[in-house]
């Protein structure tokens, strides 16, 4: 089994070939159910956003090296200790779910993944197992109707008919059952005291985090995905075993048969599918996997950040489905509840384009050879969408030379492929074509130009 890393924050990831698929017939189908779906609508949020910083990782003396390098304003016991109390100022008057959940919605996205507790320990809905949490009095949002932020998000996302990922962190800075004050500061990310020497404390914290689990699995409706964040909580690290089948088969058996788990990282059983972070591999996988990253530089809500463009985004996610996986792509709301403009209308650019190609996208599966130079293909039965990017501007070729893919992933020989017609998907013009062996030359004189289109797309039908 890969060992975890986690460098700056980023998680690296299960290798493909060590993917263990699930014994489960209901959790099996809904993988695919999942894989069909393409586009999340991840959101790192809590009240540390006010300080614009990384969300959790200051409190990591062992990660200060990058983490603590926004906190600057005053020595860095007094920077964590206003990161900690972030709460009692945290007051997002213009959180407005249903205004994200149509925004989302509307750009294409088809479930969202919410950081309902980070490391931190923050909870961003409403829990019996601690006051630090986003209802609780010492918050000024607690009077809200709304006050209870992810459910407020979980019911207006399913509105819209989306689908419910739950973002946890299995690691929690704030428990005193993880992070225990009477051994001192924790050096590291990790938990502060010897668990073979004090198993009952550790005991505490499985039954805590088995609580939290249950609230967020039970409490809302259903739920498709439990997406667990902190690889580093695992059995073979210290000890940090939170039985994490015994928390997941209870939900199975008594509610929700079909959930998804990605214990991220860590490998076997739990880990449905694999979730590379911050970047995109290098070929096809044939394992479920999604990527995810983010709109902007950083996952929690920096002042100064900068955003990818529609253009970047639409290249972006023709390289994630290309090669089989989806993209939880991360946007981080303001304090007030909001999201950057700069940011939405990025969204806005990508989702015009996908009520265009949007065919080509969702319920596909890769189609061999996969991508090439500014090319990239999916498929759906027998039918195969082609993709060309443009550069800056919209500039097709009038005769373009594709590779038509394989019959099967058994099949070598691309000639057995036999197409029978070629449609623009943008205008659902018919399209003169000359097929050769494996290539197949597409002409396309009648297609017109204009627009800020990103990607053009067609529509190849096959017998």
């Amino acid at each position: 089994m890969a060992k975890t890393l986690v460098v700056n924050g980023i998680h690296n990831y299960t290798a493909p070939e060590e993917y263990v698929p699930p014994s489960s017939e209901a959790v099996r189908k809904h993988l695919e159910w999942f894989m069909d779906q393409k586009l999340g609508f991840m959101m790192h949020w809590a009240p540390g956003c006010q300080l614009g910083t990384y969300e959790s990782w200051p409190l990591s003396d062992g990660d200060a090296s990058w983490s603590q390098e926004d906190m600057t304003w005053a020595d860095i016991e007094t920077c964590k200790r206003q990161y900690r109390e972030a709460n009692r100022t945290f007051n997002p008057v213009k959180f407005n779910p249903g205004k994200l959940a149509e925004l989302a919605a509307g750009c294409g996205f088809r479930y969202l993944l919410f950081t309902t507790k980070h490391h931190d320990g923050f909870c961003m809905y409403d829990t019996d197992t601690t006051d630090y949490k986003i209802t609780d009095e010492s918050c000024p949002f607690h009077t809200d109707k709304n006050a209870d932020i992810t459910g407020a998000l979980y019911r207006e996302f399913r509105k819209q008919g989306l689908g419910i990922s739950v973002y946890f962190s299995k690691p929690d800075w704030h428990s005193e059952y993880y992070w225990a004050p009477q051994f001192g500061p924790a050096p590291d990310r990790n938990v502060n005291y010897n668990v073979s020497e004090h198993p009952d404390l550790w005991e505490k914290y499985v039954s805590f985090t088995h609580r939290q689990i249950r609230d967020l699995c039970t409490r809302y409706g259903k739920v498709d995905v439990l997406w667990l964040d902190g690889g580093w909580v695992r059995p073979d690290n210290l000890g940090q075993d939170i039985r994490l089948g015994d928390i997941v088969e209870e939900i199975r058996s008594d509610a929700q048969p079909h959930l998804i788990v990605c214990e991220r990282t860590c490998g076997g059983e739990y880990e449905n599918f694999i979730t590379p972070e911050k970047t995109v591999p290098d070929h096809a996988l044939t394992v479920p996997w999604e990527t995810c990253t983010t709109l902007g530089n950083k996952f929690s809500f920096h002042y100064t950040d900068t955003f990818k463009s529609g253009h970047e985004l639409v290249l972006l996610f023709l390289d994630i489905v290309s090669k089989g996986g989806n993209l939880a792509l991360n946007v981080a709301p303001q304090p007030d509840g909001e999201l950057p403009a700069p940011a939405v209308r990025s969204l806005r650019d990508l989702g015009a384009w996908l009520k265009i190609f949007g065919e080509g996208i969702y319920g596909t599966r890769i189609c061999a050879p996969y991508f090439g130079d500014r090319l990239y293909y999916t498929r759906r039965g027998n039918c195969i969408y082609a993709f060309f990017a443009y550069d800056s501007a919209p500039e097709l070729p009038r005769q373009l030379h594709l590779q038509v893919g394989q019959a099967s992933e058994t099949e070598d020989d691309a000639s057995c492929i036999n197409v029978k017609a070629v449609h623009s998907i943008r205008t659902n013009c018919s399209l003169r074509f000359r097929q050769n062996s494996g290539s197949l030359t597409i002409f396309t004189d009648n297609i017109p130009m204009g627009g800020a289109f990103y990607a053009e797309g067609f529509r190849i039908m096959t017998e």
